[in-house]
């Protein structure tokens, strides 16, 4: 019983692996970390920054903490990206969970968020840097 209970971890894991690959394609990881995480520990008038409750959160949208530095390691930016490339539809940024949650409804997006919205609109410019970052990835 044990040992088929191993090998059912051991297949749920690969499918996992399998399901964030094919979400990670075609998503670049230098735009993702030159462009896209700053928005997330970038300080916006009038709301906390994304890492400031998403380092702690127990959602789908965990990031890594943010240390002393301005800017995460490599190897933060690695993990992050992978847990990014969860809430991503590559080549579809309106039906991507990472754009349409913190949306305002008005604009667009869904009906709460807890964090506040991020974005009034899809034309805030941290929006199209993100967005322009999903629609460049294959679908």
């Amino acid at each position: 019983m044990r040992d088929s209970r191993m090998v059912l971890a051991g297949v749920l894991m690969l499918t996992f692996g399998a399901v964030v690959a094919a979400r990670a394609e075609g998503l670049d990881f230098a735009t993702y970390r030159s462009k896209v995480e700053p928005v997330f520990y970038k300080k916006r008038p009038g709301h906390a920054r994304c890492v400031a409750c998403h380092s702690a959160a127990n959602n789908s949208f965990r990031l890594e903490p943010l240390g002393d530095g301005a800017a995460y390691t490599e190897e933060q930016s690695r993990k992050n990206f992978d847990v990014v490339s969860n809430l991503v539809i590559p080549g579809d940024p309106d039906k991507s969970e990472l754009l349409f949650h913190p949306l305002a409804q008005e604009g667009g997006g869904d009906v709460f968020h807890s964090g506040g919205r991020q974005f009034l609109d899809k034309n805030d410019p941290d929006w199209k840097t993100i967005a322009a970052w999903i629609n460049a990835a294959k679908k």
